[in-house]
């Protein structure tokens, strides 16, 4: 018995000793790793033309369209806002061509961009906020710092991946006064990111004629609208009777993305290690 007991003691000693040099080393390496890999993804989201106070670089992209060519157009993207498009659309009950472009005084601002990286700067600012000199005392401070970076990433990761619902008059609200020649009103266009595309949906509408004997029953709020929808405007009741929605891979976003899965698996990484320690001997570390 008293041999076993020696035993569990020694162990306990080796455990006590590999889990400071835990706190005290390897914390630090992650904690390094992940400053580098989240300054990384914060400079995809700015970047400069020439060093860190340049201006920001324009992006020409090209969409592309999977319904026989009815909306094409190229996109200019600037950080985090649409400073120009330049759009045709080919309407279908005349094969009509209609073209407008964003004014030049204005710019269509993506408040996912600047979301998320207002998200990947609060992890760095979580992360710089220890110096490399800090000692970390328990695990349970460890895995709080590493909750904390990961609710920021997680929350930058969602707002790329998960568009704003928009009903449709707040789509129709949007592109009021952007657009020259202005839209015509059976047109809504709306922008928004999705993963690491930058997307445009465009909206043809169907005015209803007060005598109609449609059941009208607005919608919600939604991502996409499909045909069918309806909703009222300025007094006028619309349905929406076609959809396009045409797209571009951004690779910057796409890079973004995967530094975001693998700063959250080097956090739950470390979770896991300091976890490790609390399972032997019910051996309680925090």
């Amino acid at each position: 018995m008293r041999m076993a007991a020696l035993a569990s003691a020694a162990e306990r000693a080796v455990l006590q000793e590999e889990f400071n040099w835990l706190l005290r080393e390897e914390v630090h390496s992650v904690l390094r790793q992940l400053q580098e890999i989240l300054k990384e993804a914060s400079h995809r989201f700015t970047l400069p033309v020439g060093g860190s106070e340049g201006p920001l670089k324009q992006e020409n992209f090209i969409l592309g369209s999977s319904n026989a060519d009815q909306v094409k157009g190229v996109l200019t993207l600037q950080g985090d806002a649409l400073c120009q498009a330049d759009i045709n659309v080919k309407m279908p009950r005349n094969n009509q061509l209609l073209h407008f472009a964003f004014r030049d005084d204005k710019q269509w601002k993506l408040q996912q961009i600047q979301d998320a990286r207002n998200h990947v700067n609060q992890a760095i600012y979580l992360l710089t906020n220890r110096s490399t000199n800090y000692q970390f005392k328990t695990g349970s401070e460890v895995i709080k710092l590493m909750d904390a970076v990961m609710l920021q990433l997680t929350r930058a990761r969602n707002r790329l991946t998960t568009p704003a619902t928009l009903t449709l008059p707040e789509i129709a609200l949007s592109g009021l006064t952007m657009f020259t020649p202005g839209l015509p009103p059976d047109i809504l266009v709306n922008f928004y990111i999705n993963l690491n595309k930058l997307c445009l949906t465009v909206y043809q509408l169907h005015a209803l004629q007060p005598s109609s004997t449609k059941n009208f029953r607005p919608a919600g709020g939604s991502i996409l609208h499909n045909p069918g929808a309806m909703f009222e405007y300025n007094n006028q009741r619309y349905e929406v009777s076609h959809v396009h929605k045409v797209e571009c891979v951004v690779p910057w976003l796409n890079d973004a993305l995967v530094f975001f899965t693998v700063s959250l698996q080097l956090c739950q990484q470390l979770k896991d290690k300091i976890s490790v320690f609390s399972g032997f001997w019910n051996y309680k570390l925090y």
